[in-house]
């Protein structure tokens, strides 16, 4: 049996959480010819109701990097409408428009999406991703990050030195808790209930939703079933929970009618996981031989389904501005600097578009008061214009990245 090589003392950057972010983000490092370590403290990435949306820009960003042909391989669904009834209002999103070869977004497991980045970054020698290792701490020399302490798959605490840490390990960041950051928060009015419910044949396609007085629920065509986020009060999980599985079975009904002979598939609430929503954002997202990004330095709401790709973009822009750094053994404070002014402006406008949504669609929704839709919301469900700019601004976003020249490779 091959013996495994021993694990390095030191790293060029290491990258502390596999997801999205750090995914992307080590693989377009070490496809530069930077020395990257990705520590994952999971065995793998089975996680359900992670984030699964791949919007448009991600696809786009596959195909430059030469794994649109393998991404296609992976079961998914392609979404080109999304159709959402808010306070009695239709309004339908249309991503046929949308510029460049994908006028669509993928529905994808996550962990399917994060073994494809992962199979093609271990394919480059400078790459190495160590599951089953847990970031701990940050090493520190004077004021200066040189690393990390982190717990090996046998329980056994290490540290491993590094030019650049970069904390891409969520919105509940061990990296960032370890200096000390505290995100300013912009509070959320709902949390969210995942489950699953089977899909039929004949059942509607694509992504549907509605909010109503008191309830919300959004459905997502994912083949064989369809993933339900039910929208709920934040904070109110156990009550509503203590009320029994049957109250669920009833506001299901009530909402969305058509569900009403399956809806006794879920049988207890084992089978419901709650998202604890978060919005917030650092002020700061570097010190000193250190940055952060996606989640760790912006939680974002699963409105509209753009964390996943926002995560990725900044980790494009990091790795372009500091693959040159890294590859010479320095990552200065002023580059780090200079990827949170690349990220600053999309994170902040993307935000304040959550934000919007929360104070007045869905605190409407989960409060209990019946009242006309939004004048936004029937702005927007009037003016063909409209509609198709909101589904470029969900799909594509502001300021999207493109792959840069060093990681690009032929399909």
């Amino acid at each position: 049996m091959p013996t495994q090589p021993p694990t390095p003392a030191a790293t060029a950057c290491l990258i502390a959480g596999g997801g999205p972010a750090g995914m992307v983000l080590g693989l377009l490092l070490a496809r530069a010819g930077v020395d990257v370590t990705v520590m994952e403290k999971h065995a793998d990435f089975l996680r359900d109701f992670r984030g699964d949306t791949v919007h448009a820009s991600t696809l786009r960003l596959l195909d430059e990097l030469g794994l649109g042909p393998r991404f296609a391989q992976i079961p998914h669904r392609l979404i080109d409408t999304v159709h959402m009834e808010i306070q009695n209002e239709p309004v339908g999103l249309d991503l046929t428009r949308l510029p460049g070869a994908h006028k669509h977004i993928a529905l994808v497991p996550q962990w399917d999406f994060l073994e494809l980045v992962a199979t093609a970054a271990e394919a480059e020698p400078g790459f190495r991703l160590m599951r089953s290792t847990e970031v701990t701490g940050v090493l520190r020399d004077g004021a200066r990050v040189v690393g990390v302490t982190y717990r090996d798959q046998t329980g056994e605490v290490k540290t491993m030195r590094a030019d650049l840490t970069v904390a891409c390990d969520g919105r509940s960041s061990t990296v960032r808790s370890a200096l000390g950051l505290q995100p300013h928060s912009f509070g959320a009015p709902m949390d969210v209930w995942w489950f699953r419910l089977p899909r039929h044949p004949g059942d509607p396609r694509g992504l549907a939703g509605v909010l109503r007085a008191g309830h919300a629920v959004i459905s997502i065509d994912r083949g064989d079933y369809y993933q339900i986020a039910y929208i709920i009060p934040k904070g109110t999980d156990a009550r509503l929970r203590s009320e029994g599985i049957e109250a669920l079975h009833r506001a299901l009904v009530g909402m969305v009618p058509w569900l009403g002979d399956r809806v006794q598939e879920l049988t207890s609430f084992d089978d419901v996981k709650l998202l604890d929503v978060q919005l917030n954002r650092l002020r700061r997202w570097y010190a000193d031989g250190v940055l952060l990004i996606g989640d760790s330095a912006h939680a974002m709401s699963p409105v509209g389904g753009v964390g996943i790709n926002l995560a990725v973009a900044d980790a494009v822009a990091a790795a372009r501005i500091l693959a040159g750094a890294l590859r010479a053994g320095r990552a200065p404070t002023w580059r780090l600097a200079r990827v949170q002014a690349r990220r600053w402006l999309p994170t902040v406008l993307l935000q304040g578009a959550q934000r919007l949504i929360h104070a007045n669609v869905i605190a409407a929704a989960v409060g209990g008061t019946e009242h006309r839709a939004p004048r936004g919301v029937r702005l927007v469900s009037r003016s063909i214009a409209l509609r198709r700019l909101v589904g470029y601004l969900v799909a594509i976003g502001p300021l999207p990245e493109r792959a840069p020249r060093f990681a690009r490779r032929p399909g």
